[in-house]
Protein backbone atom coordinates (compact mmCIF):
# COMPACT_ATOMS: atom_id res chain seq x y z
CA UNK A 1 0.00 0.00 0.00
CA UNK A 2 1.04 3.00 -0.69
CA UNK A 3 -0.51 6.76 0.10
CA UNK A 4 1.18 10.14 -1.01
CA UNK A 5 -0.37 13.76 -1.02
CA UNK A 6 1.13 17.05 -1.04
CA UNK A 7 2.18 19.42 1.88
CA UNK A 8 -0.41 21.20 3.38
CA UNK A 9 1.62 24.07 4.33
CA UNK A 10 1.86 26.86 2.07
CA UNK A 11 5.74 27.47 2.65
CA UNK A 12 6.39 23.46 1.59
CA UNK A 13 4.05 23.62 -1.33
CA UNK A 14 6.28 24.96 -4.11
CA UNK A 15 9.19 23.11 -2.63
CA UNK A 16 7.74 19.76 -2.39
CA UNK A 17 6.26 17.79 -5.21
CA UNK A 18 4.62 15.02 -2.56
CA UNK A 19 4.76 13.18 0.80
CA UNK A 20 4.56 9.64 0.12
CA UNK A 21 4.75 6.51 2.59
CA UNK A 22 5.02 2.50 1.17
CA UNK A 23 4.22 -0.89 3.11
CA UNK A 24 4.26 -3.98 1.27
CA UNK A 25 5.90 -6.46 -1.05
CA UNK A 26 6.10 -6.76 -4.49
CA UNK A 27 6.60 -9.95 -6.12
CA UNK A 28 9.86 -9.63 -8.42
CA UNK A 29 12.52 -9.08 -6.46
CA UNK A 30 15.27 -6.29 -8.26
CA UNK A 31 14.34 -2.93 -10.18
CA UNK A 32 16.26 -0.44 -12.16
CA UNK A 33 15.39 3.00 -11.10
CA UNK A 34 15.55 5.85 -13.85
CA UNK A 35 16.74 8.97 -13.63
CA UNK A 36 14.07 12.14 -12.81
CA UNK A 37 16.49 14.83 -12.50
CA UNK A 38 14.84 15.22 -8.68
CA UNK A 39 16.05 14.76 -5.45
CA UNK A 40 14.59 12.86 -2.23
CA UNK A 41 14.82 12.41 1.12
CA UNK A 42 14.14 8.57 2.14
CA UNK A 43 13.48 6.67 5.58
CA UNK A 44 14.00 3.25 5.75
CA UNK A 45 11.27 1.98 8.52
CA UNK A 46 12.20 -1.83 7.42
CA UNK A 47 16.17 -1.84 8.67
CA UNK A 48 18.47 0.82 9.03
CA UNK A 49 20.16 0.59 6.07
CA UNK A 50 20.47 1.37 2.50
CA UNK A 51 22.31 0.33 -0.20
CA UNK A 52 22.57 1.31 -3.94
CA UNK A 53 23.41 -0.97 -7.03
CA UNK A 54 24.73 -0.34 -10.29
CA UNK A 55 23.51 -1.88 -13.23
CA UNK A 56 26.77 -4.50 -13.29
CA UNK A 57 25.23 -5.78 -9.47
CA UNK A 58 28.12 -3.59 -7.81
CA UNK A 59 27.71 -2.12 -4.65
CA UNK A 60 27.47 1.62 -5.41
CA UNK A 61 26.62 3.54 -2.26
CA UNK A 62 25.40 1.75 1.70
CA UNK A 63 24.10 4.52 4.36
CA UNK A 64 22.03 4.44 7.28
CA UNK A 65 18.09 4.37 7.15
CA UNK A 66 18.15 8.16 6.35
CA UNK A 67 19.47 9.83 3.50
CA UNK A 68 19.49 11.84 0.99
CA UNK A 69 19.38 10.63 -2.80
CA UNK A 70 20.86 13.51 -5.27
CA UNK A 71 19.90 13.96 -8.25
CA UNK A 72 20.93 10.83 -10.63
CA UNK A 73 21.67 10.87 -14.46
CA UNK A 74 21.89 7.27 -14.94
CA UNK A 75 19.92 3.98 -13.98
CA UNK A 76 20.40 2.29 -10.76
CA UNK A 77 19.40 -1.15 -9.28
CA UNK A 78 17.51 -1.64 -6.07
CA UNK A 79 16.10 -4.66 -3.89
CA UNK A 80 12.70 -4.50 -3.43
CA UNK A 81 12.95 -7.43 -0.68
CA UNK A 82 13.69 -4.83 1.57
CA UNK A 83 11.09 -2.19 0.34
CA UNK A 84 8.60 -3.45 2.61
CA UNK A 85 7.86 -0.51 5.51
CA UNK A 86 9.37 3.19 3.82
CA UNK A 87 8.87 6.79 3.17
CA UNK A 88 10.30 9.63 2.05
CA UNK A 89 9.57 13.21 0.57
CA UNK A 90 10.20 14.08 -3.63
CA UNK A 91 11.51 17.79 -3.77
CA UNK A 92 10.18 19.67 -7.05
CA UNK A 93 13.23 20.72 -9.51
CA UNK A 94 15.35 23.08 -7.78
CA UNK A 95 13.75 23.05 -4.43
CA UNK A 96 15.42 20.85 -2.35
CA UNK A 97 18.62 23.22 -1.60
CA UNK A 98 17.28 24.82 1.33
CA UNK A 99 17.35 21.72 3.11
CA UNK A 100 21.03 20.75 2.39
CA UNK A 101 22.87 23.61 3.53
CA UNK A 102 25.61 22.82 0.36
CA UNK A 103 25.30 22.70 -3.41
CA UNK A 104 23.44 20.04 -4.40
CA UNK A 105 26.26 19.23 -7.17
CA UNK A 106 27.66 17.35 -3.86
CA UNK A 107 25.24 15.19 -3.81
CA UNK A 108 24.74 14.08 -7.74
CA UNK A 109 24.32 10.73 -8.22
CA UNK A 110 25.07 9.64 -4.14
CA UNK A 111 23.08 8.12 -1.28
CA UNK A 112 24.26 10.62 1.87
CA UNK A 113 23.57 9.53 5.21
CA UNK A 114 20.99 12.55 6.51
CA UNK A 115 22.86 12.52 9.75
CA UNK A 116 25.75 14.04 7.45
CA UNK A 117 23.75 17.28 6.52
CA UNK A 118 20.94 17.26 9.61
CA UNK A 119 23.15 16.02 12.66
CA UNK A 120 21.25 14.71 15.56
CA UNK A 121 18.14 15.58 13.67
CA UNK A 122 18.50 12.96 10.82
CA UNK A 123 18.23 9.81 13.07
CA UNK A 124 15.74 11.27 15.52
CA UNK A 125 13.62 11.58 12.31
CA UNK A 126 13.62 8.17 11.95
CA UNK A 127 12.84 7.14 15.28
CA UNK A 128 9.73 9.68 14.77
CA UNK A 129 8.59 7.70 12.47
CA UNK A 130 8.88 4.47 13.28
CA UNK A 131 6.29 5.46 16.65
CA UNK A 132 3.85 7.18 13.86
CA UNK A 133 1.07 4.77 14.90
CA UNK A 134 -0.77 5.11 11.10
CA UNK A 135 0.79 5.81 7.46
CA UNK A 136 -0.76 9.06 7.58
CA UNK A 137 1.19 10.48 11.01
CA UNK A 138 3.84 9.56 9.10
CA UNK A 139 3.42 11.75 6.47
CA UNK A 140 2.29 14.67 9.07
CA UNK A 141 5.93 13.93 10.54
CA UNK A 142 7.50 14.09 7.89
CA UNK A 143 5.90 17.46 7.04
CA UNK A 144 6.87 19.01 10.41
CA UNK A 145 10.53 18.41 9.95
CA UNK A 146 11.07 20.16 6.85
CA UNK A 147 8.15 23.08 7.64
CA UNK A 148 10.87 23.61 10.81
CA UNK A 149 14.24 23.20 8.60
CA UNK A 150 12.59 25.40 5.61
CA UNK A 151 11.76 28.10 8.83
CA UNK A 152 15.73 28.26 9.49
CA UNK A 153 17.20 28.20 5.73
CA UNK A 154 17.51 30.21 2.70
CA UNK A 155 15.40 30.69 0.28
CA UNK A 156 15.46 28.31 -2.96
CA UNK A 157 16.59 30.27 -6.39
CA UNK A 158 13.35 31.08 -8.23
CA UNK A 159 15.38 31.87 -11.28
CA UNK A 160 16.48 28.40 -11.45
CA UNK A 161 12.84 26.88 -10.49
CA UNK A 162 11.77 28.79 -13.54
CA UNK A 163 14.28 27.74 -15.80
CA UNK A 164 13.49 23.83 -14.44
CA UNK A 165 9.96 24.40 -15.40
CA UNK A 166 11.18 25.72 -18.74
CA UNK A 167 13.19 23.15 -19.50
CA UNK A 168 10.61 20.32 -18.57
CA UNK A 169 8.39 21.55 -20.86
CA UNK A 170 10.67 21.55 -23.89
CA UNK A 171 12.39 24.84 -23.96
CA UNK A 172 16.11 24.99 -24.77
CA UNK A 173 19.09 25.84 -22.78
CA UNK A 174 19.37 28.69 -24.73
CA UNK A 175 15.95 30.35 -24.90
CA UNK A 176 15.84 29.75 -21.19
CA UNK A 177 19.43 31.57 -20.82
CA UNK A 178 17.79 34.59 -22.61
CA UNK A 179 14.67 34.81 -20.85
CA UNK A 180 16.24 34.89 -17.25
CA UNK A 181 18.45 37.26 -18.65
CA UNK A 182 21.91 34.55 -17.68
CA UNK A 183 24.93 34.39 -19.47
CA UNK A 184 25.45 30.45 -20.30
CA UNK A 185 28.00 30.15 -17.77
CA UNK A 186 26.11 31.68 -14.71
CA UNK A 187 22.98 29.67 -15.91
CA UNK A 188 25.25 26.87 -15.40
CA UNK A 189 26.63 27.64 -12.00
CA UNK A 190 23.08 28.31 -10.56
CA UNK A 191 21.88 25.43 -11.78
CA UNK A 192 24.26 23.21 -10.86
CA UNK A 193 24.23 24.19 -7.13
CA UNK A 194 20.40 24.26 -6.79
CA UNK A 195 20.13 21.28 -9.16
CA UNK A 196 23.14 19.03 -9.42
CA UNK A 197 23.39 18.55 -12.78
CA UNK A 198 24.25 21.11 -15.65
CA UNK A 199 20.59 22.37 -17.66
CA UNK A 200 21.52 20.47 -20.73
CA UNK A 201 22.19 17.35 -19.16
CA UNK A 202 18.68 18.26 -16.96
CA UNK A 203 16.94 19.13 -20.56
CA UNK A 204 17.56 15.48 -21.88
CA UNK A 205 16.69 13.99 -18.91
CA UNK A 206 13.41 15.99 -18.93
CA UNK A 207 12.78 15.04 -22.70
CA UNK A 208 13.53 11.08 -21.64
CA UNK A 209 11.05 11.51 -18.93
CA UNK A 210 8.15 13.08 -21.26
CA UNK A 211 8.83 10.35 -23.73
CA UNK A 212 8.06 7.78 -21.48
CA UNK A 213 4.62 9.36 -20.30
CA UNK A 214 4.12 8.83 -23.88
CA UNK A 215 4.94 5.96 -24.31
CA UNK A 216 2.58 2.90 -24.31
CA UNK A 217 -0.66 4.52 -26.92
CA UNK A 218 -0.61 4.16 -30.18
CA UNK A 219 2.48 6.13 -31.59
CA UNK A 220 5.13 4.47 -33.12
CA UNK A 221 8.69 5.14 -31.22
CA UNK A 222 9.74 7.20 -34.42
CA UNK A 223 6.34 9.36 -33.98
CA UNK A 224 7.81 9.44 -30.36
CA UNK A 225 10.85 10.57 -31.50
CA UNK A 226 9.55 13.27 -33.81
CA UNK A 227 7.12 14.15 -30.88
CA UNK A 228 9.71 15.10 -28.01
CA UNK A 229 12.55 16.56 -30.49
CA UNK A 230 14.52 13.75 -30.63
CA UNK A 231 16.92 14.47 -33.97
CA UNK A 232 15.55 10.88 -35.24
CA UNK A 233 14.58 7.19 -33.75
CA UNK A 234 17.97 6.34 -33.67
CA UNK A 235 18.83 9.43 -31.25
CA UNK A 236 15.92 8.40 -28.81
CA UNK A 237 17.34 4.32 -28.45
CA UNK A 238 20.50 6.10 -27.77
CA UNK A 239 19.00 8.64 -24.78
CA UNK A 240 16.87 5.30 -23.82
CA UNK A 241 19.47 3.18 -23.22
CA UNK A 242 21.86 5.99 -21.52
CA UNK A 243 18.88 7.00 -19.36
CA UNK A 244 16.90 3.65 -18.89
CA UNK A 245 19.98 1.10 -19.67
CA UNK A 246 17.22 -0.78 -22.22
CA UNK A 247 15.96 -0.23 -25.77
CA UNK A 248 12.67 0.82 -25.92
CA UNK A 249 11.18 -2.60 -27.30
CA UNK A 250 12.63 -4.05 -24.24
CA UNK A 251 11.10 -1.43 -22.19
CA UNK A 252 8.54 -2.62 -19.23
CA UNK A 253 7.60 -0.44 -16.45
CA UNK A 254 6.11 -1.69 -13.36
CA UNK A 255 2.91 0.07 -14.11
CA UNK A 256 1.60 2.94 -16.32
CA UNK A 257 1.40 5.44 -12.78
CA UNK A 258 5.49 3.89 -11.69
CA UNK A 259 7.03 4.09 -15.22
CA UNK A 260 10.64 4.67 -13.42
CA UNK A 261 10.29 1.66 -11.82
CA UNK A 262 11.46 -1.41 -14.43
CA UNK A 263 11.53 -4.89 -12.79
CA UNK A 264 14.31 -7.15 -13.55
CA UNK A 265 14.97 -10.66 -14.61
CA UNK A 266 17.39 -11.97 -12.12
CA UNK A 267 19.31 -13.97 -14.43
CA UNK A 268 20.86 -11.24 -16.74
CA UNK A 269 22.51 -10.66 -13.31
CA UNK A 270 25.56 -13.65 -12.39
CA UNK A 271 25.84 -12.39 -9.12
CA UNK A 272 22.21 -12.33 -8.14
CA UNK A 273 21.84 -15.94 -9.33
CA UNK A 274 23.44 -17.44 -6.30
CA UNK A 275 26.11 -16.96 -4.07
CA UNK A 276 26.79 -13.05 -4.92
CA UNK A 277 30.78 -12.19 -3.98
CA UNK A 278 31.09 -9.39 -1.62
CA UNK A 279 30.39 -6.10 -3.09
CA UNK A 280 27.12 -7.55 -4.97
CA UNK A 281 23.46 -7.17 -5.16
CA UNK A 282 22.29 -9.72 -2.47
CA UNK A 283 19.07 -10.28 -0.79
CA UNK A 284 17.93 -7.44 1.60
CA UNK A 285 19.61 -4.15 0.59
CA UNK A 286 17.35 -1.56 -1.03
CA UNK A 287 16.80 2.22 -1.58
CA UNK A 288 13.51 4.31 -2.53
CA UNK A 289 10.23 3.02 -4.23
Amino acid sequence: MILARQPRSPTLAPLVESLWTYDGQLAHGFERMLPSGRMQLLVNLHEDAFRDYRLDGRLAHKTRGVAIQGAHTAPRVVDTACQRSICGVSFAPASASPFLGMPASELTGKLVDLDDIWGRDGPLLRERLLQAPTPATRLDVLEAALLARARASKPRDEAVAVACSLLMGGASVRAVGVRLGLSPRRLIERFQGHVGVKPKLFARIARFQRALESAGGEMTWATLACEHGFSDQAHLVREFRAFSGATPVAYRPRSDEARNHVPLDERQFPSIRGGPPRGTLRQCSQTNP
